[in-house]
């Protein structure tokens, strides 16, 4: 069995014996901002999505998509306010 997929990346229509969101050629683009990433979260491990595109220059939107991939996990985590500091 073969699928039909659409390379999130290039937009290219192909088939390939497994469902993927990315073509062989654009699988470098995926890897390379994976590893930028990873490596960011090792540093800042606290950081959300906004945080890791500002600094990394990656969208928004493509960090969200590594999440619903499967490809980056979340945690959920407790936020307290800093004292002013007057």
């Amino acid at each position: 069995m073969t699928y039909t997929n659409v390379c999130k990346h290039c937009h290219k229509v192909f088939r390939s014996k497994i469902r993927t969101l990315c073509c062989k050629e654009c699988r470098s683009v995926d890897d390379s901002q994976l590893d930028d990433i990873v490596q960011y979260l090792k540093q800042y491990p606290n950081s959300n999505a906004l945080q890791i595109s500002e600094e990394l220059g990656i969208h928004p939107y493509e960090i969200l998509k590594f999440m619903e991939e499967g490809w980056l996990g979340t945690v959920n985590g407790v936020f307290s306010r800093l004292p002013d500091n007057d």
